[in-house]
């Protein structure tokens, strides 16, 4: 079995190859870095190493320099549900109300 690992404040010019390496001491099988809609890594990336070597790599790793950057490791947690409204954080599915955001009454 693997578990997957988030590693954090990746550099940019880190690889997929590099984050793999990085973690081989602990059977890392896989790495992943994923990318903007520019293409451009977003900073961080996952990786899956043996099941029983998880805390060790977490403890071994989280702090430690990859790239000139100190990485933040932890167990990954899974992705929380999207309700498809998307929005950005606004209530009501995104809607404005008005200009400029102000409610000005009446009906939408």
């Amino acid at each position: 079995m693997t578990k997957r690992l988030f590693v954090g404040n990746l550099s940019f010019d880190t690889t997929e190859d590099t984050l793999r390496d990085a973690f081989a001491e602990w059977g890392a099988s896989s790495a992943a870095i994923p990318t903007g809609e520019t293409g451009r890594p977003r900073g961080f990336g996952f990786v899956e190493v043996d099941d029983e070597k998880a805390e060790a790599a977490i403890a071994s790793m989280n702090g430690s320099m990859l790239d000139g950057r100190a990485i933040t490791v932890n167990e990954a947690r899974p992705r929380p549900e999207r309700n498809g409204f998307g929005g950005g954080g606004r209530s009501g599915g995104g809607r404005s109300f008005g200009g400029g955001g102000k409610f000005r009454g009446g009906r939408w």
